[in-house]
């Protein structure tokens, strides 16, 4: 059952600027929907109208069929979690996890209990008396969650929460948010313009550009099956390798890639004629290295094509192998001991199935 919808959702601000255009989507009850997108692309602005803290210009936003449009921010049973914490600093952590029972004057001993079996929950219950300035970031941001959750909203609304956190302790958050959903069965929406976030939080991901969706599926789907070039390129890291020419016919189907930059031989099952222009995009990790060019005894395989590295990055369990066709530079995402080395001329070769093209408008073919 569908609990948040979003019907032809538009936001226009008076100088005539769309900052969201004509957004439809559904979210089910207890899911974890994650909108991403870079910044300015319209993702907390949206956030902000299911929220009630900016109106909606048309459309219509229902929770669990009502039209919420004009309800005020009050009543739409939303906890909020803000990027920058948004926490009183004269007030304790205990009071600022309980503010929101305090504004509604219910008794205190129901505070105080609701307030601690928050904190525990949350892993703050040895710092109720603390106030914010005497806390890490992780934490204040904790106490920001526990304010959000002490109401048992039906729904949880993140802004980017994680953005002012160390990398290590964003893998941390991320989990313990994402068990605290689960736990409590609510449903959320979480911005962020992380990729990795989105790919590792989002039950379903909603991919925004200027305003406008351009894909809504799970991450795997997201990833493995992007509906543009946009979603390809933005979803990944490092980010899919891109190769703009034409193809030929030129003993049997072949991409040539713009400035001479590098030609694959390619198997003829592939969705495109001789002469189209279009993208051919490859994962790092769809990448293999073959051998050295240059050598004589080095035996070419199909789908094919040699570049000369520029760079080899060891970060442990991985390399990647950077090099550089037609100007722009590409990765290949390899084994620990890939033994090549900056200047080499390699052979990469790649599996047809883990081909993506795309038309000149960017579109997937």
């Amino acid at each position: 059952m569908n609990y948040l919808q979003l019907v032809s959702i538009t936001k226009e601000y008076d100088n005539k600027s769309i900052a969201v255009g004509n957004v439809s989507f559904d979210v089910a009850e207890g899911e974890f929907l994650v909108l991403v997108g870079p910044s300015g692309c319209g993702k907390s602005t949206l956030l902000r109208m299911i929220a009630g803290l900016e109106t909606i210009t048309s459309g219509d936003l229902l929770f669990s069929g009502k039209r919420m449009n004009d309800i005020q921010p009050a009543d739409r049973d939303v906890g909020m979690v803000f990027q920058n914490y948004a926490l009183y600093p004269h007030l304790s952590v205990e009071d600022n996890i309980g503010f929101p029972l305090s504004v509604r004057r219910e008794p205190k001993q129901d505070i105080k209990r609701r307030v601690r079996e928050t904190a525990e929950m949350i892993g703050l219950g040895h710092l109720l008396n603390r106030k914010p300035k005497e806390l890490s970031g992780g934490q204040r941001q904790r106490v920001a969650l526990g304010r959000a959750i002490i109401r048992r909203p039906r729904l949880f609304l993140f802004d980017e929460p994680l953005s002012k956190l160390g990398a290590q302790l964003r893998v941390q958050m991320r989990s313990d948010i994402i068990a605290l959903q689960r736990k409590l069965g609510v449903t959320a929406v979480y911005v962020t313009h992380d990729q990795t976030e989105a790919m590792t939080m989002g039950d379903r991901i909603v991919v925004l550009k200027h305003g406008a969706i351009q894909q809504i599926a799970t991450p795997y789907d997201i990833y493995h099956s992007p509906e543009n070039e946009f979603v390809a390129s933005f979803i990944g890291s490092p980010q899919i390798n891109l190769f703009k020419g034409k193809m030929s016919a030129n003993n049997g189907l072949q991409f040539v890639e713009n400035n001479n930059g590098c030609i694959m031989s390619l198997e003829a099952d592939f969705n495109a004629s001789p002469g189209v222009e279009c993208t051919l995009g490859i994962r790092p990790e769809h990448l293999i290295i073959t051998g050295n060019s240059s050598t004589t005894t080095h035996t070419k395989v199909q789908n094919e094509f040699s570049a000369r590295v520029q760079s080899v990055e060891f970060i442990g369990h991985e390399t990647l192998v950077y090099f550089e066709t037609a100007g722009e530079l590409k990765c290949c995402r390899t084994g620990a001991t890939s033994g090549v080395k900056s200047g080499d001329n390699v052979c990469f070769a790649f599996a047809k199935e883990h081909v993506l093209l795309f038309d000149s408008d960017g579109k997937r073919m």
